[in-house]
């Protein structure tokens, strides 16, 4: 029984090296050597797309170089076949003057070749490929919250068009205006959206493309518990219907997130600095592809809710993280010092133990080595013999074999690690012998420490 037990405390011993050092390299292979200014590592992903693969390239397509060359030729201002981008012909007009200014409006969605054969339009001076509008050498573009807003709400470009022809005729160009109208919201349209929200949350105006929000975007940005009211695009030059702070007095605390066309826009908890900080940093990286591209609005808003996600990691608002999957690593990874040092100290304790039965106490090279102890268990074994009985001379005889094998091991010169196992063998069948009759110091430790003493 003693055996067993020790060659189960040999296994357990080689077990938790083997866990120790599993620890310590799922510990190391964690490690990062990195800069985070986060305190949350954010779940939006930040792949590459190619030019395609997000939906991006419309039905749209355009006439041949020469065609288009013949028509801008004809028509100072000419428009193809879905082209969406508009503008206040009285500003442009006043910013033209006298000048030959001939403009070419394209729609959105067209892909490389499509779009090399409109700048290849020689005679144009203002190409605007769906809102994006450029000239010479030149690109124009909106960098301002009510410029994104007029251009991406309505497909205004005034504010751009004045600016580059400005530029073009090196003359100073007029500050941007903000001529975007709003009107509060009717009666029968606030019911109709507020009806759809409690319904389900989200309320898709007729002639909006946005079929679900996309689902794990949203959560990471709001949690479940935002409303979204998604517009198609709005003419231009006609109110717009104000539905944010009016939804926003009928739940205070809830996110909501407006959607006109591909212009999007938040209201609710820490509006006044949030909402414009992800407006901005959204807008001024996506610009110029939603300017030239035709995004579906389900991918618009996935990509802007992935950028609140990034807004609300990083930690600048008051605000509790987002909901975040259970991570095994992330939450062991902590502790896994503490169990890497446990299972090396149980270790150490255990390699002791069995340093020590391996030596065999006294007896061993270091007590006057093997025959020393073979000696002292025989003369032990002689002791015990008179006061053993029926219950402990079964242990009794069988040490007093593996002694005499021992012995004769020893006569015959062995290896000396086989007549170290004759001895482990008999001091166990002696220590057994021993607990049977209940004398202590007859224990082969015991009785061998206090003769060399």
């Amino acid at each position: 029984m003693r055996r067993r037990f020790a060659r189960h405390l040999n296994l357990l011993r080689w077990a938790l090296l083997g866990v120790a050092i599993v620890v310590l390299v799922v510990f190391l292979l964690a490690q990062r050597q990195s800069v985070d200014v986060s305190y949350g590592q954010s779940p939006a992903p930040s792949a590459r797309i190619e030019e395609g693969a997000a939906g991006e390239l419309g039905d749209a397509t355009v006439p041949s170089t020469d065609e288009m060359t013949a028509l801008v030729t004809a028509d100072p201002v000419v428009r193809l076949p879905g082209a969406i981008a508009r503008w206040d012909e009285q500003r442009v007009r006043a910013a033209i003057g006298g000048h030959d200014t001939r403009i070419l409006v394209a729609p959105p969605g067209l892909d490389e070749a499509e779009r090399k054969r409109v700048r290849k339009v020689r005679n144009a001076t203002v190409r605007v490929i769906g809102t994006e509008v450029s000239g010479g050498a030149y690109q124009a573009s909106a960098d301002t919250l009510p410029g994104w807003r007029a251009q991406f709400a309505t497909g205004d470009v005034t504010d751009q068009l004045v600016a580059l022809i400005a530029k073009l005729r090196g003359v100073p160009a007029p500050p941007d205006r903000d001529d975007l109208r709003w009107r509060e919201p009717s009666g029968p349209e606030l019911a109709a959206v507020v009806g759809d929200l409690r319904s389900d949350g989200l309320h898709v105006g007729a002639g909006a493309t946005l079929t679900r929000v996309p689902e794990n975007a949203a959560r990471a940005a709001f949690s479940d518990d935002a409303w979204y009211v998604v517009l198609p695009g709005q003419p231009y030059g006609e109110p717009l219907p104000r539905y944010g702070p009016a939804l926003t007095r009928l739940a205070p605390d809830r996110p909501i997130v407006l959607m006109y066309g591909g212009w999007i826009e938040y209201h609710g908890p820490a509006e006044a600095d949030f909402a414009d900080l992800a407006g901005a940093s959204f807008y001024a990286q996506f610009e110029g592809r939603l300017s030239r591209y035709d995004y579906p609005q389900q991918n618009v808003l996935g990509a802007y809710l992935d950028r609140v996600t990034d807004i609300r990691y990083a930690g600048l608002f008051d605000r509790p993280l987002p909901y975040r999957p259970f991570d095994p690593l992330r939450v062991a990874l902590p502790a896994l010092p503490w169990i890497f040092a446990a299972c090396v100290a149980a270790f150490l304790v255990l390699s002791v133990r069995s340093l020590r039965r391996s030596l065999g106490g006294p007896g061993d090279p270091r007590w006057g080595g093997t025959p020393a102890r073979l000696a002292g268990l025989t003369a032990l074994a002689v002791e015990v013999s008179l006061l053993t009985d029926a219950r402990s001379n079964p242990a009794l005889t069988r040490s007093i074999g593996k002694l005499q094998a021992a012995r004769a091991a020893l006569d015959d010169g062995l290896p000396e690690p086989h007549v170290r196992t004759l001895l482990d063998d008999a001091a166990a069948e002696l220590d057994d012998t021993a607990l049977v009759v209940g004398i202590p110091s007859y224990r082969p430790d015991h009785y061998l420490q206090g003769r060399l003493s």
